[in-house]
């Protein structure tokens, strides 16, 4: 079955279509959750509701519901306690590396949310205060 929505045929239908597909295929079987109810909207977004929920029960970190000039300062400001716990200095370069990736795609889009004025942080620097810290 094709992705795309043909021409004339509306876009509900064609969701219906696609969702249908899935379910046939067993897309669906697995999911977290699966068999249990939603739970009862509190008058808000229900979605919301249950996005909240779910982080307070720590199955989801906070800070994916903020933007990334949000939650990169926020990921800078704990990276010392993160890094402290990390036994190697490769994993540490790993670590730096991959926030350092995602803070140059983050000034890569467009933004959304406050500007992001974190920049990558210098790995050899990181790495020194890490080994500084351990000992």
């Amino acid at each position: 079955m094709s992705n795309r929505k043909p021409p004339g045929a509306s876009f509900g239908s064609w969701v219906e279509r696609q969702i249908a597909a899935a379910e046939s295929r067993g897309d669906f079987a697995d999911l977290p959750g699966a068999g249990k109810p939603l739970p009862p909207p509190t008058g808000r977004d229900a979605a919301t509701d249950w996005a909240i929920r779910r982080a307070r029960e720590g199955d989801l970190d906070p800070s994916a519901f903020l933007p990334a000039s949000l939650a990169l300062p926020r990921e800078i400001q704990d990276l010392p306690a993160k890094l402290a716990k990390v036994r190697t200095e490769q994993k540490v370069r790993e670590i730096v590396e991959d926030l350092n990736e995602r803070i140059r795609e983050a000034h890569r889009r467009p933004q959304d949310g406050p500007p992001l004025r974190a920049m990558p942080l210098d790995v050899e620097e990181t790495v020194e205060s890490w080994r500084a810290g351990r000992s």
